[in-house]
């Protein structure tokens, strides 16, 4: 599937400043005319941060917030209600801005791992501590994927949706570095194969459709992403290291897109939007990659989401990303 895939040049990760659904909406889609996305507007508070909004979505699996954090519960409470809301809030706004478009749609959720990382069990360990527990959590995640999937389809029936699982815990859980309820020790490490079947299960929810990994941490695992199904990863780009040249150079020519993060996502003066994929284009001469795949294996992105960005920063930041992928197809040398 990823071989023959092809993916718009430029989006964004997923959260914005502020609090208004249809702001947020005409921003998301007004930037990027080929590649619009569902907003996340975590600053409304507890439900719409990415642990609350996708425990929100998962089937039979109820979530709630406790001083600790989020916590599974027996059933749906008000903070499992509010996430939802806003949910369908964002949702409505996205088909108001949408009417009539035909072309990719990016929405996101919180994937398998780090949603085991954080969500707490009732004796208040995260699921990560219990097998049994990651694996019901999963399987609550895809049906609810699956459902969200289709309410996406239905409410912009012109979409080719691409899914994206935001998996920032996931090096923490392959290395045994997520903490304990005490804080005075941490979780063994998850079995890499286990970690790849788990992300596996969830990627295959979206048939037929392209999904994105997204981490914003160093070292990220491009090979068991790409095993797992990933169509594409995507990644902070000042945290690459040469370590990472191999890896990378393996999943271009495997046909897995990189999306590319190179774009402040707090307040900073931005460069020329060519000088902000300088280092992409470093990067291809160091592989040895040819110049004309540049437009073809790479979307140009915030590092991450822009949740803590002024709102003036983030519109400019999103039209950065625009006028840096368009400098890359023009002069990928």
């Amino acid at each position: 599937m990823t071989a023959d895939l092809r993916f718009a040049p430029a989006t964004g990760i997923g959260s914005l400043p502020g609090g208004d659904a249809r702001e947020a909406a005409r921003t998301a889609t007004g930037s990027f005319e080929d590649f619009p996305f569902l907003a996340e507007l975590p600053a409304r508070g507890p439900g719409a941060d990415m642990i609350g909004r996708t425990a929100g979505m998962l089937v039979e699996l109820y979530a709630r917030v406790e001083p600790s954090g989020w916590r599974i519960g027996d059933r749906p409470g008000r903070d499992t209600k509010r996430a939802r809301s806003w949910l369908g809030e964002d949702l409505d706004a996205l088909e108001e801005f949408t009417q009539g478009y035909e072309g990719q749609l990016k929405v996101q959720a919180v994937g398998p791992w780090t949603l085991a990382a954080t969500l707490e069990l009732r004796n208040g360990e995260v699921a990560l501590s219990d097998p049994g527990a990651c694996r019901d959590l999963a399987g609550s995640l895809a049906e609810g994927l699956r459902l969200h999937l289709e309410e996406v389809r239905r409410r912009v029936p012109g979409a080719q949706i691409v899914l994206q699982l935001d998996e920032p815990s996931l090096i923490g859980v392959l290395r045994g570095q997520v903490r304990s309820a005490s804080g005075y020790r941490t979780h063994r490490a998850v079995d890499r194969q286990v970690v790849e079947a788990g992300l596996r299960d969830v990627v295959g929810v979206h048939a037929g459709g392209p999904v994105v990994v997204h981490s914003c941490a160093p070292d990220v695992p491009f090979a068991l992403l790409r095993r797992a199904g990933a169509a594409a990863v995507s990644f902070d780009f000042s945290l690459l290291t040469e370590r990472d040249d191999d890896a990378i150079g393996e999943a271009v020519e495997g046909g897995t897109r990189l999306f590319a993060g190179v774009v402040p996502g707090t307040d900073t003066a931005l460069s020329d939007p060519a000088g902000s994929v300088m280092g992409v284009r470093t990067l291809w001469r160091r592989l040895g990659l040819h110049p004309g795949l540049l437009a073809e294996a790479v979307t140009v992105t915030p590092s991450c989401g822009l949740a803590g960005a002024s709102p003036e920063y983030a519109r400019k930041a999103l039209a950065h990303c625009a006028q840096a992928a368009r400098s890359l197809a023009d002069n990928p040398e």
